[in-house]
């Protein structure tokens, strides 16, 4: 039985996109409920300017909250070496940084063409290494833009060996516009691969055209074991027009666990977290087919049988 990660960025990337501000014991409520539901990684803010995300505002107090939560890997998004320097202040096990593949998309996102990042993500590597902080780099965009069109898959290899280079530690593949579709994953996942290795563990796909769980299934046939994804679907990217909506959570776990894959998540628990959402984000739309349909009769007993196929 084969074990795959489920990394929860809804308390980051679901968060930023909202217009509310979540309340600081509400983001406790959520974190804390979601780890008594087995989620085992949560990214739980970014250290970035409070002027320009007041939603991240209070992250270093969400940080020392989730530190106490046992068997919890805490994990917060930096946009530059003065966020890391932050992350590392308040005590994060992981760190990741977002390198846009379409540099139209980093220069409007972070304010840096290609050459900048690079020496942006060897400053942060430095940072992460001497506080023995675990480092990511998410390569955005790296399906698409909605500023670029296309994003050349040649350009995404190139920039991958580049931040591996540059002391990136782990790579995520990251549909930041919902432009994936089963075979581009595939085929991408197969070329960054085949030069940086084990190093891509991770997608972070986004289902704004409904292919993101197809799109997991494509990443699984390739190995992948990490995957990130939002509860209630909350997220996407403010700098992407046009783009909303990360994989829900729910929907992920009870495909995974019908396919007789292993999460180590409590799938009812799961579902009673998104009350705390709808009381904390009034009039926010929620999503998830699992929550409207409910968990299917027998789905253990078929998980049985995949396990055993």
């Amino acid at each position: 039985m084969t074990d795959i990660l489920i990394s929860e960025v809804g308390t980051r990337d679901g968060l930023q996109s909202v217009d509310a501000v979540m309340p600081l014991e509400a983001k406790k409520a959520w974190i804390k409920a979601e780890a008594d539901a087995g989620v085992r990684e949560i990214e739980v803010g970014s250290f970035v300017p409070p002027k320009l995300l007041p939603q991240m505002a209070d992250t270093a107090e969400v940080v020392a909250f989730a530190k106490t939560i046992p068997n919890l890997t805490v994990v917060t998004l930096v946009p530059n070496a003065k966020g890391a320097e932050n992350a590392a202040k308040a005590g994060v096990d992981g760190m990741s940084i977002p390198f846009s593949m379409s540099e139209t998309h980093s220069v409007n996102n972070v304010r840096k063409d290609h050459p900048a990042m690079l020496r942006e993500i060897r400053a942060v590597a430095d940072i992460a290494k001497g506080a023995g902080i675990h480092f990511a780099v998410g390569l955005s965009t790296a399906f698409g833009c909605t500023m670029e069109g296309a994003v050349s898959e040649e350009q995404v290899v190139r920039l991958a060996v580049a931040a591996a280079e540059a002391g990136a530690q782990e790579f995520s593949l990251s549909d930041t516009t919902g432009y994936a579709d089963p075979q581009q994953v595939r085929r991408l996942t197969r070329k960054v691969k085949a030069e940086v290795g084990d190093m891509l563990s991770t997608l972070h796909l986004h289902n704004t055209r409904g292919l993101g769980l197809a799109n997991v299934v494509a990443g699984l046939d390739e190995g992948i074991t990490t995957f990130d994804a939002s509860l209630c679907g909350l997220g996407g990217c403010p700098f992407a027009p046009g783009a909303s909506g990360n994989i829900v959570t729910e929907d992920l776990v009870l495909m995974l666990q019908a396919m007789g894959y292993n999460t180590g998540i409590d799938l009812e628990k799961l579902l009673k977290v998104r009350k705390i959402l709808e009381n904390a984000l009034p009039g926010e739309p929620l999503y998830g087919f699992t929550a409207d349909a409910g968990v299917p009769l027998g789905m253990e007993q078929r998980a049985q049988l995949e396990r055993a196929a």
